[in-house]
């Protein structure tokens, strides 16, 4: 019997990453952050900018993503994203970039709620890793 279940990565791109063998994923979801193990219940939801923690019986890895859909159901973890990058070989002037656009949007007065706390959650996590 298998330890672990299996999670699929996908972006517009292609099938960014795939493991048959996760003990363990931490999401940064609305609700905080999720951590999800074998035989988990169903569920779905939404990401926020953050860190994903993906822990296999080969290793760890971490991934930054900027939004997304997670569905866990039956020991399959799919994360849908349009931005996603690996911690393990990322050019850290695409991240400082990433972070100076972001503080400028961050200055606009006229943000609504939801985006401003998107924004301030992108600009924290940008400059955890930068």
């Amino acid at each position: 019997m298998s330890e672990g279940y299996k999670l699929e990565i996908v972006n517009p791109e292609s099938a960014f990453f795939s493991s048959e063998s996760v003990t363990e994923t931490v999401i940064p979801a609305y609700e905080g952050e999720i951590g999800i193990l074998k035989d988990h219940i169903p569920m779905i939801s939404f990401l926020k900018p953050g860190i994903i923690k993906v822990t296999s019986q080969s290793g760890g890895k971490n991934f930054y993503a900027e939004d997304g859909i997670i569905e866990f159901k039956d020991n399959l973890l799919s994360i849908l994203t349009s931005s996603i990058f690996d911690l393990e070989n990322y050019d850290k002037s695409l991240i400082n970039e990433n972070l100076k656009n972001a503080e400028k949007e961050l200055g606009n007065q006229n943000l609504n709620d939801q985006s401003r706390y998107l924004l301030s959650q992108k600009v924290d996590v940008l400059k955890s890793i930068s």
